[in-house]
């Protein structure tokens, strides 16, 4: 393999955020013997940067492939802000709805949710900037909201769902494969020369494509059923493991 790729929560990271020391010192020799390493996530760039230090990615699909980071710049797959507009109109009307909104100028939120550092808006389903529109997300405590949303989409977006409760609403042109693609060539490398990690629904797209495709076991299962190989739970070091025995 001449590049690895693995996403970030649940998988290469442990639950508690951390990268524990076993996969900092793995993802070194890695380095070493001159393996690539990308990650592709649903995380904006700036959820990132820690890791980054840590790790030192040599290209990053954020965002889900709304915002692709290469050595030589960036590629953006936004949402259309007439779609957006149209979207918004339909969702802000779901009961206990909380609506937040990833755009080149920051995250917005109509109510505050601390752990992203949101800045609320209160005018939804207006815009909250004329910035690039990266992603929409929703949830809901009381109301099971796939179904209503699903309904609000338009021909360029589509959505997936994370952990089994937050829906993300992308541009159709940004998904993970999609950036692994564009991250590849930039390195002129085929995807049967890269093994990818992963555990969630928008995972299963690069796990069936790359040469070799690995679930965490705390996958869910479809994941599982589509993965080459299982590896062990990101709780325990699961991806360096499988570097470790299969790759260095």
């Amino acid at each position: 393999m001449k590049v690895i790729i693995t996403d970030l929560d649940r998988t290469l990271l442990r639950t508690d955020k951390s990268l524990s020391e076993y996969t900092c010192t793995i993802l070194k020799k890695c380095h070493d013997r001159g393996i690539l390493l990308m990650a592709a996530t649903a995380r904006p760039e700036r959820a990132i940067m820690t890791y980054q230090k840590q790790i030192g990615f040599h290209a990053i699909t954020t965002l889900n492939g709304a915002k692709i980071i290469l050595p030589d710049g960036s590629i953006e797959n936004g949402i259309m802000p007439s779609s957006a507009e149209s979207i918004l109109k339909k969702v802000i009307t779901i009961p206990d709805i909380v609506l937040s909104m990833e755009t080149g100028n920051g995250i917005f939120s109509n109510v505050p949710i601390e752990e992203w550092n949101t800045t609320v808006f209160s005018g939804f389903p207006a815009l909250p900037t004329d910035g690039m529109i990266y992603k929409i997300l929703l949830s809901s405590k009381e109301t099971k909201i796939q179904m209503e949303v699903e309904k609000a989409l338009t021909a360029d977006t589509y959505m997936t769902v994370a952990e089994g409760k937050l829906v993300q609403i992308m541009s159709t042109a940004a998904t993970k494969w999609n950036g692994i693609k564009a991250m590849l060539k930039a390195f002129g490398i085929d995807q049967s020369d890269a093994v990818y990690f992963g555990d969630d629904n928008d995972d299963v797209e690069p796990i069936k494509n790359c040469g070799v495709g690995v679930a965490v076991s705390n996958a869910i299962k479809r994941v599982l059923d589509t993965a080459d190989y299982i590896t062990d739970s990101n709780d325990l070091d699961g991806v360096a493991r499988y570097i470790d025995m299969n790759i260095l």
